[in-house]
């Protein structure tokens, strides 16, 4: 991994952290706002990592919710619908 991956990557767990305890969900917008000032490199490397993680976490939440709804034996939740995607 080259160093832009590592720093960017770093810096938006730490964001993503920071924002749960900020009550924030907005947090990395202003910390991307703040690297575009300086590198829209580093922001765009930063704002990837960022949709990554965050697209994660709300996976792994449906992934959870579905097979606890299975174990208890009530309905699943449903996927989005007409999702847009890449």
């Amino acid at each position: 991994m080259g160093i832009l991956q590592d720093l960017t990557e770093a810096l938006a767990k730490d964001v993503i952290e920071a924002q749960d305890e900020l009550g924030d969900d907005r947090f990395f917008e202003k910390v991307s706002k703040v690297l575009l000032d300086m590198s829209p490199t580093t922001q765009e490397a930063y704002m990837t990592a960022v949709r990554v993680i965050l697209a994660e976490r709300k996976a792994r939440k449906f992934l959870e919710a579905t097979l606890e709804a299975k174990r208890r034996g009530t309905a699943a939740p449903q996927a989005p619908r007409d999702a847009v995607g890449h």
